[in-house]
């Protein structure tokens, strides 16, 4: 608490110095420090990247420190937040537009991964990557490697130590906690109320509602929240805010079961197995009696290319404590059996899995008893199993040998009903953990973004902005 009591005035003085609306807007979505002349002379961008399942903490994490680098780095690099999904996914993360939209901003200011190529600006020695709420980088971005200068995460640690990338990873509730701590650490100057209204309700939704029994919030937590409300008294108050985030996080309405599993999506792989890990907002029993789902779910990792998907849905009881259930989807007998035994006896943590009816073969279902282990817990001994499978293969051969090709094998309504079909490996290709729906929308350029960069501040310079 040292750091923090020796910062308060600082916090109050940034409280007398609020920006309006549209400063905010510019300055902590979009930082403007183009170089002068002509764009091709930009010396570059300092990405700060969040995960790709592009959740309210990876988006709010992103965004913040954005800024604080846009306030505080002493680099030519232009500091800019990319939100590690194609644009058109974005209406999925209802909290996320939902929490944009009460601090009073935009996503049309925010930059998406398909609108910035990433490849060229590294391979143009124009790029600096911070990662966000994540310490590793999937398959697909494993070239980018070298243009990573700094990790802030709250997840397992399995990124290797490295003297020339300092890594934050401390197993908090919220990565915006760590975000949060740095900031008033380094500069609580940067701190407003729209800063605060964005870093204080992801850290509420996340620790769900800093409830202990949830299993999510730490003393830190909850340190940074409380903080947090004792500077910025106006800030929403804390039960209200979570049940608005919360509903619109749960509002699933008219979404088809692509959507519902891409809202929350994360991927991993090793060798030549890919699957998804998707949180579902309603119950299993609810999911399971979607029309066709199988049939969906077929289509679902053709047209993305994966092998399995591991569905974990929340919801919550009466009393308002999670509930979560698991299924587990191949149309491949070996993979599903695979899957579903590693996970039947993991032991950290066990998920306490109990066996419950499938209308489908190909979809085993579970009733989890440990409700603590959310999908931030369940990913490790995913990742676990992978590996421990491709170093087997690898020593042991194929362990599945004979497949029927995916173009042979329609994702038919009754597929898989009547008897299991082996579902092939999928090659390794730039489809592995990226952007599932890039539809090769254009990138936009390196000096298309100082463009765009200098037309804003222009606008804020006119407007009378700092």
């Amino acid at each position: 608490m040292g750091d923090i009591v020796q910062n308060q005035e600082y916090l109050i003085s940034s409280e007398q110095h609020h920006r309006d609306e549209l400063d905010i807007l510019v300055t902590v979505f979009i930082p403007l420090y183009p170089p002068q002349g002509n764009a091709e002379g930009s010396p570059g961008f300092h990405v700060v990247l969040g995960n790709e399942a592009c959740d309210l903490d990876s988006m709010v994490s992103a965004l913040a420190y954005a800024y604080f680098l846009s306030k505080t780095l002493d680099s030519v690099k232009i500091p800019l937040p990319v939100l590690n999904i194609p644009r058109q996914e974005f209406p999925l993360r209802t909290d996320n537009a939902f929490l944009l939209r009460e601090s009073g901003l935009s996503q049309d200011d925010l930059v998406f991964r398909d609108e910035v190529d990433l490849g060229s600006l590294h391979r143009a020695g124009r790029l600096d990557l911070t990662l966000v709420d994540h310490n590793v980088l999937p398959s697909s971005d494993r070239d980018l490697e070298e243009a990573v200068l700094e990790v802030i995460d709250h997840h397992l640690l399995e990124r290797k130590p490295s003297p020339s990338c300092p890594i934050t990873v401390e197993t908090v509730g919220s990565c915006t906690t760590l975000v949060t701590e740095r900031i008033i650490q380094k500069a609580p100057e940067v701190l407003d109320q729209q800063v605060a209204q964005l870093l204080y309700g992801t850290i509420v939704l996340d620790c769900v509602n800093m409830a202990p029994e949830a299993g999510k919030v730490t003393p830190k937590d909850s340190q940074y929240a409380v903080l947090l409300e004792t500077h910025f008294p106006n800030l929403p108050p804390r039960g209200v805010l979570f049940q608005s985030l919360q509903n619109a996080k749960f509002d699933v309405s008219g979404l088809t079961t692509e959507q519902m599993l891409l809202k929350d999506m994360k991927v991993a792989s090793e060798g030549d197995l890919k699957l998804a890990v998707s949180v579902i907002y309603m119950t299993l029993e609810a999911f399971l009696q979607r029309q066709s789902l199988q049939q969906e779910l077929c289509e679902f990792c053709h047209k993305h290319s994966y092998n399995l998907v591991v569905a974990m849905t929340i919801s919550f009881n009466d009393n308002k404590e999670p509930f979560r259930q698991l299924a587990v989807y191949s149309s491949s007998t070996l993979y599903r059996g695979e899957m579903s035994q590693a996970l039947e006896q993991a032991r950290s943590p066990s998920l306490s899995l109990s066996p419950m009816s499938s209308p489908y073969s190909d979809i085993r279902a579970y009733l989890q008893g440990n409700t603590l282990a959310s999908r931030k817990k369940v990913l490790p001994i995913i990742k676990d199993f992978l590996r421990d499978r491709e170093r087997r293969e690898v020593h042991c051969g194929s362990l599945e040998e004979s497949y029927e090709a995916p173009w042979q094998r329609a994702c038919t309504e009754d597929a898989g009903i009547e008897e299991d079909s082996y579902f092939p490996p999928t090659p390794m290709n730039s489809l592995v953990e990226g952007c599932p729906l890039d539809n090769g929308l254009p990138k936009i350029s390196a000096e298309a973004l100082t463009e765009k960069f200098s037309k804003m501040a222009s606008e804020e310079e006119n407007a009378g902005g700092h």
